[in-house]
């Protein structure tokens, strides 16, 4: 498994592993069961996906608000004097018309190979209020690159403002392979067969499979744990047997 090492400066949290919040950006704590409103940790999909990478808390006193003004960022707080153990502040810059800068006073080294990855947190797409930063993607190949990090969002469009709150995550960082080296080709028909046999199948048997989860939410959406079932038995079959048997 990659090992990814940083250092940083100032006082501020130490990245981690992303924690999907329940109750909290990731949903209410409702289990799932007539009547009850879905929640996005419900969905196994994004519960995986959101807590692959890393995450960085907010870490300062003074929140942040962001908003675009006459078709320009503004940036709004209240930062006091600098910290001694700060070389940049406000730590914050307009970055032309549509973008923003963030110094991360920050940096993160990958394994060779490996590259890291900013991205919006996961928490900007379950937001009710449309106040989460939305962290722009970029690859930062950190094998050649030791610089401190700093990163870019795009701005809110008018009538949103996107708000840094003490303590509260606003960008995730994901560890992948430095280059995209992929082949996109169509399957050979016997592949195509075989996949299109497992499906129905699936399908054939799927009020089996999903025996005791079938239920309706209060807005009439029909879920079912299938998929849920799936993942868990696969996990378990990767445990005993090893993830290529």
């Amino acid at each position: 498994m990659p090992v990814v090492k940083f250092r940083q400066f100032g006082k501020r949290p130490e990245p981690q592993l992303i924690r999907v919040a329940v109750p909290g950006w990731a949903g209410d704590k409702q289990t799932r069961e007539d009547g009850r409103h879905e929640q996005p940790w419900h969905c196994i999909p994004f519960f995986e996906s959101a807590r692959y990478g890393l995450e960085l808390l907010y870490p300062y006193d003074a929140e942040l608000r962001v908003t675009t003004v006459n078709g320009r960022v503004r940036l709004d707080a209240d930062w006091g004097p600098p910290p001694e153990d700060m070389e940049v502040w406000p730590p914050f810059r307009t970055f032309g018309d549509d973008y923003y800068s963030y110094q991360l006073s920050l940096d993160l080294e990958a394994p060779s190979g490996f590259a890291i990855r900013t991205e919006p947190h996961p928490r900007y797409f379950t937001d009710p209020t449309y106040s989460t930063p939305l962290a722009v993607p970029a690859l930062i190949r950190s094998d050649w690159w030791p610089m401190i990090f700093f990163c870019i969002f795009r701005a809110p469009p008018p009538g949103v403002t996107h708000v840094f709150r003490k303590g509260e995550p606003f960008i995730a960082f994901t560890v992948l392979p430095a280059d995209p080296d992929l082949t996109v080709e169509p399957m050979d028909p016997e592949t195509a067969a075989q996949r299109e046999l497992r499906a129905r199948r699936l399908a054939a048997n799927r009020d089996r499979l999903a025996e005791g989860t079938r239920w309706t939410s209060d807005t009439q959406t029909i879920f079912d744990g299938t998929y849920r079932n799936l993942a868990r038995a696969a996990r378990m079959k990767a445990r005993q047997t090893g993830p290529d048997t």
